[in-house]
């Protein structure tokens, strides 16, 4: 199952972290701007343009301790269709240098309509009888607040693509807790969710005890995090919140097994954005300040991990 291959590259790079690639226009360091306005003046393109060369230099410098990416799709669909190929540029390129791709949509629909997202996003388009990838992405975020009937077209996908979802279970947004920490008979509305994510991926096992259904799972909530794991054997969590949003490295480690695997930690802004912190870093060496801080939050989290191995 695609997981699998997700889990792979985590012991290959002994690092259980993705970066986010969520970019706005004013993280792109000005001298790439500047080189796309002069050639295409301030228009959707320049900007898509921009954002593909900064993608790629940072690809570029951690493809090889870096086991995934995941682009937020709304801050390419932003840039309109232009930007909506940089997108599928950016997750070609991410792939073809061996990284996993996990794209952040957060899909929610039902029928013949989420059965087009999970093809746009995981499957493929028939085209009077030639079948094309979309985009190409290997995982995709979902919301599966509608229930089975938004969840079954995606497991076909999964299935017959090897390709995996995340769904939203406990988020770490501040505001989270007025839905999700609701009960129903007793029960977290997200402790719930999350034994539905059990039962979904009970039919798409992959070989390491993981699914392929994933639950996002906030950092910002260490303390369901841990309960989570506990509950959720065969669920692989996509843990947001790291860093920028508050999640420490002790407490997200509440949310890997015994073997340093069961989860991955997203960072976005801290590694697109590190040369604007770095004292004295030129705009020119954004990529590699982009590589330095993904070591260091590799670091920071296996520190409180035990040794990343296959079961």
């Amino acid at each position: 199952m695609s997981f699998d291959r997700l889990i792979e590259n985590i012991v290959k790079t002994q690092n259980p972290s993705v970066v986010g690639l969520d970019p706005k226009l004013e993280y792109v360091p000005m001298y790439i701007r500047e080189k796309k306005y002069k050639k295409y003046g301030k228009t959707f393109k320049a900007a898509a343009k921009a954002i593909l060369e900064f993608n790629k230099g940072i690809i570029d410098e951690i493809h090889d301790i870096c086991p995934a990416i995941k682009p937020q799709a709304a801050y390419y669909e932003m840039y309109g269709f232009e930007g909506v190929k940089t997108l599928y540029k950016t997750i070609q390129y991410a792939k073809e240098k061996g990284m996993f791709v996990i794209t952040d949509g957060k899909r929610n629909d039902i029928g013949a309509t989420m059965e087009a997202y999970a093809a746009a996003h995981l499957g493929v388009t028939d085209i009077d009888g030639e079948k094309a990838e979309a985009f190409g992405a290997d995982a995709l975020t979902v919301n599966g607040y509608l229930g089975t009937d938004g969840i079954d077209p995606l497991l076909k996908q999964c299935e017959a693509f090897d390709k995996g979802i995340f769904v939203l279970a406990k988020t770490s947004n501040k505001s989270s807790g007025e839905l999700q920490d609701r009960k129903i008979d007793g029960k977290a509305v997200y402790a719930v969710m999350g034994d539905m994510c059990e039962k979904w991926g009970s039919s798409v096992m992959g070989k390491y005890g993981y699914s392929a259904v994933g639950a996002v799972v906030g950092a910002t909530y260490p303390e369901q995090l841990a309960e989570m794991r506990a509950a959720l054997p065969h669920t692989l969590f996509l843990v947001p919140g790291y860093g920028a949003q508050g999640g420490g490295a002790e407490g997200v480690a509440k949310g890997f097994d015994e073997n340093g695997l069961g989860a991955i930690v997203n960072s976005s802004r801290a590694v697109m954005c590190a040369y604007k912190k770095e004292e004295n870093c030129d705009e020119h060496d954004y990529a590699k300040a982009a590589r330095r801080e993904v070591i260091r939050m590799k670091e920071d989290i296996i520190s409180y991990l035990p040794k990343i191995t296959l079961p």
